[in-house]
């Protein structure tokens, strides 16, 4: 393949992900900036390798370079620093409702939802980010994070339920004031 042809195909195949790519990299690293960067070091990545691209389907591929790259580009930074209680919030907060989920995030705003979704954990803010948000499937998601299919469902549902704790702790918390 020529390098026009190769350019050619890249733009063809790859460039439409690049909303998919930065919104992946935004809530894995936290910080536009440094998404940007993260972008960025990944197309010039997976160009480079875009040669070695065997699939049908670009995105998963692009966007397990996305995952990797932020991942190295975090423990470069600032090192791998996680939300302490989440568990704890996780499990405490948690209320058996009729359809919970749509009742509390009819009662949040975008940003609570926002907020807690940045205090999750990053194995389970990245599935539930490419499962709600980038609408994967659990088969891409194992794709993209390297991961079995069981361990991606046990990360959204877990991700779903801490959620579900931090809102309505959050809410709870509001009520008191």
């Amino acid at each position: 393949m020529t390098p026009k042809e190769k350019l050619s195909r890249f733009e063809t195949e790859i460039s439409p992900h690049l909303g998919s790519a930065y919104n992946l990299a935004r809530w894995l690293t936290r910080n536009h900036e440094d998404a940007e960067d993260v972008v960025q070091e990944a197309f010039l990545r997976a160009f480079s390798a875009f040669e070695s691209f065997r699939g049908s389907d670009a995105r998963p591929w692009l966007l397990a370079i996305i995952r990797n790259t932020s991942m190295t580009f975090m423990s470069r930074k600032r090192g791998a620093a996680q939300s302490t209680d989440f568990e704890e919030v996780a499990r405490s907060a948690s209320t058996p409702e009729a359809d919970p989920e749509t009742q509390l995030l009819a009662s949040c705003s975008q940003e609570q939802i926002q907020d807690a979704l940045a205090k999750l954990p990053s194995e389970f803010r990245e599935a539930i980010v490419l499962r709600e948000l980038e609408e994967l499937s659990y088969k891409e998601i194992a794709t993209v994070t390297g991961v079995p299919m069981g361990t991606v469902m046990s990360r959204i549902s877990r991700a779903r339920e801490g959620l579900r704790g931090l809102l309505t702790h959050r809410r709870k918390g509001a009520g008191n004031r």
